[in-house]
C-alpha cells in the first residue's frame, strides 16, 4: 500500500499539523517502506474534537443499524485481505501465512462477533421497579500495539462502535500502515464523519497527549505494564475509565499422566508463534520432576524444527531486548538447550527460536516478559509446588494446563491466578472474555465482557 501522509480526522485524510514523519521499516530486511506523520497534540485534539462532535448522533444511532456498520466494516476488511495480510508481513515481519490466518482472519471473525452482538445485545432491561439503561462511554482513546496490528485495533474499536461510542485510534509507531489501511475501510463503509479517527505518531507525544485529553472518556491501552501505569496514572487524576491489557509471563503446567509429547510440542509452537510477540505465550513451561528430562529433548527438537520459520523481531531495540534476556539466563546459571543469543541471519532482526532448561523461578528469565521466541523450562515436586511457581510472578494474565483427565486439569486451572487458561489445548474462542488478573491489566476484552467495557449503567425509578 502507499502511506498516507495525513491524518484520518472527521472522514478525511487532513495534513498533519507538523511535517515530522516516521519510517516505517520492514524488520526482515532492514529497509525502509514508507514513512507517515508523526502527530503532535494539536493532531490529536483536532481527532478528539471531532469524535465528541460525533457522539450525539452516533450514540443515538438504533444498535441494529450500528451492527449493520460493523457488518459492512467486517466485509471490506474480508475483501482486502490479501492486501492486508501483505501489509502486516511487511512492517511486522511475521510469515505470508500467519498474516492471512490470524493476523487478518482472526480481527474478520471478531468484527462479525461484534456485528452480531450489537444487535442482539440488551441495552436496556428490567431491574424490579426500574428500567436500567446500558449507554455508551463516550469518547474512547484507544492505543494500540505493534505485535498484532490489525487484530488489536479490531478487538477495541468494533465494541466501541457496537456500544455507540466514538474512537480515536493511535497505533504502534512500527506497524502504522495496517492502521491506515482500516481506516481506508472505515471510510469505505460510509461510516459518519468523526465516528472513527486515526491518529499516527510517537506513544510519548500522540499517546500521552490523547491519554491525558479532557475530552476522552475512556482510555484503552494494550502493551506493557510500565506505560500502562503511567496510563492508569494520568487518566486516574482525570478520574478518567480505563481498560488495560498489559503484560504476561505465562504458565504452561504439564501434569503427570498428560500426553507429554503433545502438550510439550503445542507449548512450543505456541511460544515461537509470532516469533514470541504474545503477551499471552506461554513461556514457562512446568514439568514433573519424573518427566522433565524427557520434555527438555523433545522441546529442544520441536524448536530445532522451526529454524527459519519463524519471522523477525519487529525492530533493532526488540532485537537487542530478547538477546540480552537470553543472555542473562546464560549468566544466572540456566542451560541452553536450543538456540542462543547469536542471530542467525545477516540482515533483519532474527533471533532463533531458544529453550532454556534448569531455569528456577527466581531467575530473571522465569520472571520478566521477555517477548522474544525463547522457552524457558522449570521442574516441580508435586501439584501444590507446580502452583506456586504458575502463580509466583506478578503476571496473570493466560496459561495452559494438561492432564490425563479433563476433570484434573479444571481443577488445578481454577487455582490459577490468570484471565484465561487452556485445558488440554483447548482451541481459541473470540467470544471469550480475554484480559488478566494481577499486573496484567485491568478489564477484559472480547465477546460481551469486552462490548461492556465501553458501556455505563444508567438506571430509571418508577
Amino acid at each position: 500500500m502507499k502511506a498516507h501522509d495525513g491524518m484520518y480526522i472527521d472522514g478525511a485524510w487532513r495534513p498533519a499539523a507538523d511535517r515530522d514523519a516516521i519510517e516505517v521499516v520492514n524488520p526482515a530486511d532492514e529497509q525502509v517502506i514508507g514513512q507517515v506523520p508523526a502527530g503532535t497534540a494539536e493532531d490529536v485534539d483536532a481527532a478528539v474534537r471531532a469524535a465528541r462532535a460525533a457522539l450525539p448522533g452516533w450514540a443515538a444511532t438504533p444498535p441494529s443499524e450500528r451492527a449493520a456498520r460493523i457488518a459492512a466494516l467486517r466485509d471490506v476488511l474480508a475483501a482486502r485481505k490479501e492486501e492486508i495480510a501483505e501489509t502486516v508481513t511487511a512492517e511486522l515481519g511475521s510469515p505470508l501465512e500467519l498474516s492471512q490466518k490470524v493476523h487478518v482472519g482472526l480481527p474478520i471473525t471478531v468484527a462479525g462477533s461484534y456485528a452480531e452482538l450489537a444487535a442482539t445485545y440488551a441495552f436496556e432491561e428490567k431491574a424490579g421497579n426500574s428500567t436500567v439503561l446500558h449507554e455508551p462511554v463516550g469518547v474512547v482513546g484507544a492505543i494500540t500495539p505493534w505485535n498484532y496490528p490489525l487484530h488489536q485495533v479490531v478487538a477495541k474499536v468494533a465494541p466501541a462502535l457496537a456500544a455507540g461510542c466514538t474512537v480515536v485510534l493511535k497505533p504502534a509507531e512500527d506497524t502504522p500502515l495496517t492502521a491506515q489501511l482500516f481506516a481506508e475501510a472505515v471510510h469505505e463503509t460510509g461510516l459518519p464523519a468523526g465516528v472513527f479517527n486515526l491518529v499516527t505518531g510517537l506513544g510519548p507525544v500522540a499517546g500521552q497527549a490523547l491519554a491525558e485529553h479532557p475530552g476522552v472518556d475512556l482510555v484503552s491501552f494494550t502493551g506493557s505494564t510500565a506505560v500502562g501505569r503511567q496510563i492508569a496514572a494520568t487518566a486516574g487524576a482525570a478520574v478518567k475509565k480505563v481498560a488495560l491489557e498489559l503484560g504476561g509471563k505465562s504458565a504452561n503446567v504439564i501434569l503427570p499422566g498428560a500426553d507429554l509429547a503433545k502438550a510439550v510440542k503445542a507449548g512450543v509452537a505456541n511460544v515461537m508463534s509470532n516469533s514470541g510477540q504474545t503477551c499471552s505465550a506461554w513461556t514457562r513451561m512446568l514439568v514433573h520432576r519424573s518427566q522433565y528430562d524427557e520434555a527438555v529433548e523433545l522441546a529442544a527438537a520441536a524448536a530445532a524444527k522451526y529454524g527459519d520459520r519463524i519471522g523477525p523481531l519487529v525492530n533493532a531495540k526488540q532485537q537487542q531486548r530478547v538477546r540480552g534476556y537470553i543472555q542473562k539466563g546464560v549468566a544466572e546459571g540456566a542451560r541452553l538447550v536450543a538456540g542462543g543469543p547469536e542471530s542467525p541471519r545477516e540482515r533483519g532482526y532474527f533471533v532463533s527460536p531458544t529453550v532454556f532448561a534448569d531455569v528456577t523461578p527466581e531467575m530473571t528469565i522465569a520472571q520478566e516478559e521477555i517477548f522474544g521466541p525463547v522457552l524457558s523450562i522449570l521442574r516441580y515436586e508435586d501439584e501444590d509446588d507446580a502452583l506456586r511457581i504458575a502463580n509466583g510472578t506478578v503476571y496473570g494474565l493466560a496459561g495452559a494446563v494438561w492432564a490425563g483427565e479433563e476433570g484434573e486439569a479444571v481443577a488445578f486451572a481454577r487455582r490459577m491466578e490468570t484471565g484465561q487458561v487452556d485445558i488440554n489445548g483447548g482451541r481459541f474462542n473470540p467470544l471469550a472474555p480475554f484480559g488478566g488478573y494481577k499486573q496484567s491489566g485491568v478489564g477484559r476484552e472480547l465477546g460481551v465482557h469486552g462490548l461492556t467495557e465501553y458501556l455505563q449503567t444508567k438506571s430509571l425509578q418508577f
